[in-house]
């Protein structure tokens, strides 16, 4: 597997992206510096909207991601390993199942369950080591919740907000799809349908916002 490569998703050799890491091409810097850094601009300069869904491939670019303004996990996602790869560290895109249990009202409305899948998180190989990080939820929106933000510090995984800052149960892995080399684009679009019939399931639509 290379997971340095370019590809149709992580398009890093496109303005866009290259724009986006200008800040981090500093020779001084260490990996685990750029990592760090880059973590926490894709977290917090791209808001977390998990009610926009597209069926369409194009709209998995990590250029055309890195031109909006906000994205769900799976988005942010692509878009931070394309620019780790940009910047010559190995990335993958990490994908599984989680159920929310605060502020559900308006998920169990619009998908019919507080689960949602597929959830899109980060691996990260860093001194020889994969780690594992999600970039999906910006400080602001972790306020608003009283839910402190995945801080990563380069050395352990930081992917789940299990509990609030009350302690109360937050989010919880419910089931692992592993990691993948590139976007699988099929595979999201089938896990979807299969899990949302009931809004996906239907033909000639590819864009949702719900």
């Amino acid at each position: 597997m290379n997971y340095l490569r370019e590809t149709y998703f992580f398009d890093y050799s496109n303005e866009v992206i290259q724009n986006i890491i200008s800040e981090f091409k500093d020779e001084s810097l260490t990996d685990k510096e750029k990592t760090i850094r880059m973590y926490t601009k894709i977290r917090d300069e791209w808001r977390y909207d998990p009610y926009t869904i597209s069926l369409s491939k194009e709209k998995y670019k990590a250029s055309h991601i890195g031109q909006i303004s906000s994205g769900n996990c799976v988005e942010k996602s692509i878009l931070l390993i394309a620019c780790l790869r940009a910047l010559e560290i190995p990335a993958r895109l990490h994908l599984g199942k989680v159920k929310n249990h605060i502020a559900v009202e308006r998920l169990t409305e619009k998908f019919g369950s507080n689960e949602l899948t597929p959830h899109g998180m980060v691996n990260v190989k860093l001194d020889g080591k994969w780690l594992k990080m999600s970039p999906a939820f910006n400080t602001a929106l972790c306020k608003m919740f009283n839910v402190d933000p995945l801080d990563f510090d380069g050395e352990n995984d930081s992917f789940l907000q299990q509990y609030n800052s009350s302690g109360s149960l937050f989010m919880e892995y419910v089931d692992d799809y592993g990691h993948f080399e590139d976007v699988p684009v099929e595979f999201m679009v089938n896990n979807i349908k299969e899990h949302y019939p009931h809004i996906f399931d239907v033909d000639n639509i590819t864009e949702f916002k719900l």
